[in-house]
């Protein structure tokens, strides 16, 4: 096949297909295959024109339209076997809502044997082969090939549980592929086989045409394959069919009858594995879906064969192009997690995945999470992090157990952003290619990491943000507050203090500053711009004389009116209970009141489009102190402990410079894009020079230098800790006048503000350690002038 496969003609004719066939791919780079492909256009015509033509009732009655369910769902059934080189006479096929349903099906025969099973499984198998663990009477991972070769080469023992060995066609994680062979080798010592063939299957023809080579149990998910529907399946061979003998539970549809009033007793179905094993109503518009899903990949692919081609020579190309780059000191950019003797030149060794990190030129390691920013705003659909492949993980990133148990105490979870760990990753980005992939896609991605990863210019070694800092006493006076602005709602509008009027500040932050916040219900998750951008289109308004918070949206009339008192009644259920909330904020639990009046969700729900309502978490006060506390790693915080914040991301308050807003803009417009409001980086007080300062001698970034400052005149001044730089993220790019995401800023403070990998702008600041407990009242004032102290780095 590959010899008279011309791979410059079908990827023109891909790229051309998917113009009509993918519109959803329209200005979109996606390169997470490995977690779900994509459905086409006319996969969706066709089924859409089957469900309008044709009338599918319960398969478990007897009308036409059900036996019209029940003779498609057969016919389908035998048509993936045959999509699978898969005898129908040697393997039956159950249907399940994804590969670790499959997965679970098989666990639960073993589990109801006897005398239990024994379990082993691979390193590089997914978490759902590795959580399997837990329900066996022993088991055991095998670290590597070699390992499991060297088992399968030892005499088997004889005993009287049943061996079951797992392990995944394909790495989930970097895309290498394990021996076909070890299936015939287990049975040879009476050892069933489970093989995860999810990732493999998606652009690899799965042949199970050998039935003595072919695994007892093959897992597999017809989303990665065919983007829809979202359905798994488990192909088994019939002659393990005496394992599911002794399974207990049964469900609709796998008993032939069933006593329930005054004895107790039923018979299972006797006849194929499938009917044993699909408890309940299949999902037949689903499987209906799976028929129309095989036609149509076959009218646009051909073939799994040619899909293999095309994705190796894509990734071959990806892989050789990331090798390659390198900084303008030489060092290599990327480090790529593979296998010496798993080449991208061979499909049968690799598949279309590539895993990396990446490092800056310094050799330090770059913030996956930072990279995942970056690749929201520019259109780029991967994955990042553990990729629920443990064992892949811990072997590519060279990570002990202990380490992982003391990342874990650290804090370090799924998903968290503090993904660099004592100097090591502890997650990598995977970029998988799939049967639409082109290589323009390729090409856009390789231009993507060379123009913001690879540095063309040697770096500063004397970075302020990337070195310890201590006072040095200089004194500058020629800034003043050019305007304060709180969020009582987080992640909703600012409300602007009116100029010169003293605003109270607190040691969490500035009066009245985030005390609020939208959860979702049901989970008490806090919403933000991230997801849910219209959020900036909700206005908050603090009328003090009404004692009233005035709520209104954007283009809206309607608008609520939230009472400015902690009186507990706004919290008080019929029952005359308190509602609390578990509520989660940026990976903090917090216990919040939660508003019990309807027409507060209801107007919160219609907004955003999501059931939610709105919670508070007020200032603390002695009797109630507060649970949450400044970030760990901001790096100039030299207070004795944690700053008490209350809803903001990492510190209580947040300062930005109208000099550095103007030189940042400057950039943006020389590259003809549109200048970034102020309001997108939702700081509480922005600084300005004083306007009589000579032409020329604006100052940008000097807030990157300074290690305190003071607000006000000799007659009454507050003195603030500045934290260190204020790490940015795609919200952002959230314009606040129209709830549009556009790419700049971040684009441009991507190319110009990062340090140490991440990208800053701002400064996170703090009532002086030590004054907020001194018992004054602090306030300060727009208009007021603002004194500043430099910092120098620390002597080595």
């Amino acid at each position: 096949m590959a010899s008279t496969f011309n791979h410059e003609v079908y990827n023109d004719y891909i790229e051309h297909m998917r113009v009509l066939e993918y519109p959803m791919l329209k200005d979109s780079l996606y390169l997470d295959h490995a977690g779900s492909t994509l459905y086409s256009k006319r996969l969706m015509d066709r089924f859409h024109a089957e469900m309008m033509s044709s009338l599918y009732g319960n398969p478990h009655s007897a009308s036409p339209s059900s036996q019209r369910s029940t003779q498609d769902i057969e016919s389908i059934r035998l048509r993936a076997l045959k999509f699978f080189s898969a005898d129908p006479n040697e393997f039956d096929l159950v249907f399940t809502a994804n590969t670790t349903a499959a997965i679970k099906l098989v666990l639960e025969a073993f589990r109801e044997q006897e005398n239990g099973f024994w379990y082993g499984y691979h390193a590089d198998s997914h978490t759902s082969l590795v959580g399997a663990r837990e329900v066996a009477n022993s088991y055991q991972c095998f670290e590597s090939d070699e390992v499991v070769e060297k088992w399968l080469g030892n005499a088997s023992e004889a005993g009287s549980s049943p061996l079951l060995f797992a392990y995944p066609a394909q790495s989930n994680m970097n895309g290498r592929r394990l021996p076909v062979s070890w299936a015939a080798k287990a049975s040879s010592r009476s050892c069933f086989t489970l093989c995860d063939a999810a990732a493999y299957a998606a652009t690899t023809p799965l042949r199970l045409n050998d039935v003595q080579s072919a695994p007892d149990f093959t897992v597999l998910s017809f989303a990665k394959i065919f983007g829809f529907p979202d359905l798994g399946a488990l192909i088994v061979k019939k002659k393990c069919a005496n394992l599911f003998e002794r399974r207990r539970y049964f469900g609709g549809g796998t008993v032939d009858l069933v006593v329930c009033v005054k004895e107790q007793w039923h018979i299972m179905k006797s006849g194929s594995i499938h009917e044993q094993l699909e408890d309940g109503t299949l999902p037949t518009h689903s499987i209906v879906a799976l028929g129309a899903a095989i036609d149509t990949h076959t009218d646009l692919f051909h073939s799994m064969d040619h899909i293999a081609c095309h994705a190796t020579q894509l990734a071959r190309r990806l892989y050789e192009g990331l090798s390659s780059l390198k900084h303008m000191n030489g060092r290599r950019v990327c480090k790529i997690y593979t296998d010496e003797r798993h080449s991208h030149n061979d499909s049968s060794t690799q598949g279309p995945i590539v895993a990396f990190n990446l490092q800056d030129s310094q050799g330090r390691w770059v913030s996956n999470a930072e990279v995942e920013k970056l690749t929201s705003v520019k259109d780029i659909h991967l994955r990042t992090g553990g990729l629920c492949n443990p064992g892949g993980i811990a072997n590519a990133l060279d990570l002990s157990p202990w380490q992982m148990r003391e990342n874990f105490s650290a804090g370090f979870r799924c998903g968290s952003e503090n993904d660099i760990m004592n100097g090591k990753p502890t997650g990598v980005i995977r970029v998988s290619l799939g049967a639409m992939s082109t290589m323009s896609d390729v090409e856009r991605f390789l231009d993507f990491v060379t123009q913001f990863f690879v540095d063309n210019v040697e770096p500063s070694t004397t970075s302020v943000l990337s070195k310890p800092l201590r006072s040095d006493g200089s004194l500058h006076h020629r800034f003043y507050v050019e305007s304060l602005t709180v969020y009582p709602i987080k992640s909703c509008a600012g409300w602007q203090v009116p100029y010169g009027e003293p605003w109270d500040v607190r040691k969490e932050g500035l009066a009245w500053d985030r005390e609020w916040c939208i959860v979702k219900q049901g989970t008490g998750a806090a919403l933000s711009q991230k997801a849910y951008p219209r959020m900036a289109l909700i206005r908050p308004h603090l009328d003090f004389k009404s004692g009233v918070m005035r709520v209104r949206l954007i283009g809206s009339t309607e608008h609520i009116t939230i009472p400015l008192s902690k009186d507990p009644r706004q919290f008080i259920t019929p029952d005359l209970n308190e509602r609390l909330c578990d509520a989660s904020v940026c990976g903090d639990k917090i216990k919040a009141r939660m508003y019990t009046l309807p027409a507060i969700a209801d107007f919160f729900t219609s907004a955003l489009g999501v059931p939610c309502t709105l919670a508070r978490f007020p200032a603390a006060t002695r009797s109630s102190p507060s649970v949450r506390h400044s970030k760990a790693h901001l790096p100039n915080d030299r207070g004795s402990s944690p700053r008490p914040i209350l809803l903001s991301n990492e510190s209580p308050i947040l300062t930005i410079s109208r000099s550095s807003l103007n030189r940042l803009n400057e950039t943006i417009k020389a590259k003809g894009g549109k200048a970034a409001h102020h309001a997108v980086f939702r700081a509480n007080i922005i600084i300005a020079e004083d306007p009589l300062s000579p032409p020329g001698q604006e100052r940008p970034w000097a807030e990157d230098d300074w290690d305190r400052m003071t607000i006000g005149d000799d007659i009454g001044e507050t003195e603030f800790d500045l934290l260190g730089g204020c790490r940015r993220c795609q919200m952002v790019c959230v314009d606040q006048k129209s709830g549009e995401k556009n790419q700049e800023p971040f684009v441009t403070l991507a190319k110009t503000r990062r340090f140490g990998g991440k990208v800053m702008f701002g400064v996170h600041t703090a009532l002086k350690s030590g004054q907020d407990s001194e018992g004054g009242t602090w306030r300060i004032s727009s208009g007021s002038p603002v004194r500043t102290w430099n910092r120098v780095p620390d002597e080595v």
